[in-house]
């Protein structure tokens, strides 16, 4: 067993480090959008510029369904990545999600490295986040309503990660009473409850269990974009190459996880029961296309983290806007070529297996 070490402080920038330096993706399970494609309508009966990408999401509206998901805050550094974030989503009226709040939960030290977010894109969704084994081991909600209180939160996002907390060295893998304190919050907390998983995908099974304590919006982070474990893998071994790996017990784990499509295609499958879920789909989400898939398989909103963060780090905002434009143009595309003048309607499309 390795040993503990770091703070929460150092290990959150340790993990931006990973994530930006190094391949932390999936190596042989890929998110399943690639086994589904759309069918092409050479008649689609509306011009380009009827299709319309808005949406609505924690009752405000954004540009086009795409959430800046949760990555970072509660360092120094994650100060001006989280503003920068935060000023491009204003820009282009977008979501975003603050990385986990547990640093700010005792210390106000790096407190503004989250409040920034709200303060220079104030009309954005924005949605506050706090693991899953904290979360049980809460006794009421006051907690997390002053973290809802340091970022003036539309929504606050608990994560599940179980897989991570096992492999990492400092990891709390306690995950007994989770499920009463996510109940707790659903009754509690004045803004709605997001569930999320961090890439390793929520089963239909599980979606059902919070469905039952009141949730009504799910994250299924699936597996194919970036693997937590390998980020802890490589952590914990100091390692810059897969080629050193192989001893390691963990890295039997680095595939481990529902594609994103399967954990939509299950969760969606819900509806059925629940008319009010809300679905976000996100894992391994890197273009328009891969957007409007998971939208068609389920999602109403879609998210994505590392790809975008690491857009950010290469070149800047800009650099991060000519990436959001991009998949907002591929996005639209998609909309157009199969007749969908709406979000609504792209949802209902059917894809069509390879």
């Amino acid at each position: 067993m390795a040993k503990k070490r770091g703070t929460i402080t150092s290990r959150k920038k340790e993990h931006v480090g990973i994530t930006l330096s190094r391949d932390v993706s999936f190596r042989d399970r890929p998110t399943g959008f690639e086994q589904w494609e759309f069918a092409h309508n050479a008649l689609p009966e509306l011009d380009a510029a009827d299709v319309d990408p808005k949406t609505l999401f924690l009752g405000k509206e954004i540009s086009f369904p795409l959430i800046i998901s949760s990555m970072t805050g509660g360092y120094p550094d994650a100060l001006p990545i989280n503003r920068q974030l935060a000023e491009v989503c204003a820009e282009k009226q977008l979501a975003m999600g603050v990385g986990s709040q547990r640093q700010a939960l005792g210390d106000s030290t790096y407190h503004r490295t989250f409040s920034v977010v709200r303060e220079v894109a104030p009309g954005i969704p924005v949605f506050g986040n706090l693991g899953a084994a904290e979360v049980a081991k809460l006794k009421d909600a006051t907690p997390v309503l002053r973290l809802l209180e340091l970022i003036n939160a539309d929504a606050f996002a608990v994560h599940l990660n179980p897989l991570q907390e096992y492999l990492q060295p400092e990891g709390n893998p306690e995950f007994r009473g989770v499920l009463r304190g996510i109940a707790m919050l659903v009754r509690s907390l004045p803004v709605p409850l997001i569930v999320k998983e961090i890439g390793a995908g929520i089963s239909a099974g599980v979606a059902r269990r919070l469905v039952e304590v009141g949730v009504r919006i799910i994250d299924v982070a699936g597996a194919g974009g970036t693997s937590w474990a390998g980020v802890e893998i490589l952590r914990r071994r100091g390692s810059t190459s897969r080629k050193t790996l192989g001893t390691d017990p963990g890295e039997v784990f680095w595939d481990w996880g529902i594609p994103t499509a399967d954990a939509l295609r299950e969760v969606a499958a819900l509806r059925q029961e629940v008319s009010d879920l809300v679905i976000i789909g996100s894992g391994g989400i890197n273009d328009g296309l891969a957007m409007a898939k998971a939208i068609a398989l389920g999602a109403d909103v879609v998210g994505s983290a590392r790809i975008l963060l690491k857009a950010l780090h290469a070149g800047g905002r800009k650099n991060l806007v000519d990436v959001i434009d991009r998949w907002k143009y591929q996005f639209v595309g998609t909309m157009f070529l199969t007749g969908s003048r709406s979000v609504r309607d792209l949802q209902g499309q059917v894809l069509l297996r390879r």
